[in-house]
């Protein structure tokens, strides 16, 4: 029987004023620029300031900091002036604004100045002018909304990376693709540059080939080939691999993040007979990693596949500060996996 419970609306569904998307923003008296992806939140404040500028080449541009705010700034920016330029004022830090600042913001929604585009940066690390928020999001000073959530998932990485090429008209291969998002798995604000450099510099279709040439030592110590080996029961390979991953400066937390999120896709994948694209639906991941994970769970079976994730907690705890040797911790889960060694070892 269906279940008769409703999900709590979204914070677009709330909001009475468009959003838009921070590849294609446009200008509005008030533009909210809100979520955590730094790198997606610095593209559409740049896309707005490119519209004005593409309207109007004498657009002035005023920065301020929300935090370390002098009062009357606001007005003084956004005024007229002389000779009737457009303005465009961006304002950072919204998340800990001062006092002055949030009254004087909300003042300013009764009575947007014409001709004046502010766009607010509030990342969502706190609470802190939600009062402001609040106000814009009901409509007042006419609006809109740019949301740039952060970018966690592989999949949101793998559409992020997608979306880069399609909005450049590039095409690229999806194994070339998937190796560029597991090159990068840890930094967004990385993958984008990597996709703007083979954007600007490959003249034709992006191969496995091209990104292999251009990134080919960070794609063979990535974390996501450490997983791959282990899991695949290539224990030498797999050493070597984490040996040569840090070597090259990788971090152990998000090393073990990256094993542990490949185990725990197989464990969701593991026992289904769901047509690939269905349960990737059903599961929020892509086709290809379904396919990826069931391939991956040759081997496996119920209780190794449980040792191998209750190992990657305990070496989770460990490399965050439960252990003095994190290294040793990495090499006993990856000997764990490889080997489909009891629990324990």
């Amino acid at each position: 029987m269906a279940s008769t419970a409703r999900r709590a609306p979204s914070k677009a569904a709330r909001s009475a004023i468009p959003q838009l998307s921070w590849r294609s923003p446009q200008p509005a008296p008030i533009v909210l620029v809100s979520g955590a992806e730094d790198v997606c939140a610095e593209r559409a404040i740049a896309g707005v300031r490119d519209y004005l500028r593409a309207e109007d080449p004498s657009l002035e541009v005023s920065d301020l900091r929300a935090d370390d705010y002098a009062a009357g700034s606001l007005l003084a920016v956004t005024s007229p002036s002389l000779f009737g330029e457009p303005r465009l004022v961006r304002v950072t830090g919204v998340e800990k604004c001062s006092d002055a600042f949030l009254a004087e913001a909300i003042s300013y929604l009764a009575a947007p100045q014409d001709g004046a585009t502010v766009v607010l940066r509030h990342t969502g690390a706190s609470v802190r002018g939600k009062k402001l928020l609040d106000a814009i999001r009901a409509g007042q000073g006419g609006g809109v909304e740019v949301a740039c959530p952060a970018i966690k998932r592989d999949s949101d990485r793998y559409d992020f990376a997608a979306g880069e090429f399609q909005a450049a008209k590039k095409r690229i291969a999806a194994p070339a693709l998937r190796a560029l998002v597991s090159a990068f798995a840890d930094d967004v604000t990385e993958l984008a540059a990597a996709c703007q450099q083979l954007i600007a510099d490959v003249p034709g279709d992006i191969s496995e080939q091209v990104v292999e040439r251009y990134y080919g030592g960070r794609v063979e110590t990535s974390a996501f080939t450490v997983a791959d080996t282990a899991i695949a029961g290539r224990y030498g390979d797999a050493l070597i691999a984490l040996r040569h991953a840090l070597a090259s400066g990788a971090d152990p937390v998000p090393l073990v993040a990256a094993i542990a999120m490949k185990l725990r896709t197989m464990a969701r994948v593991a026992g289904s007979r769901e047509p690939a694209a269905a349960l990737a639906g059903r599961l929020g991941l892509k086709d290809w990693q379904v396919d990826r994970a069931r391939r991956d769970l040759s081997g496996w079976n119920e209780a190794s596949l449980g040792g191998a994730i209750q190992a990657a907690a305990r070496a989770d705890a460990e490399v965050k500060g439960g252990s003095r040797d994190a290294v040793f911790a990495l090499e006993r889960l990856i000997t764990v996996i490889a080997t489909r060694a009891p629990y324990g070892v």
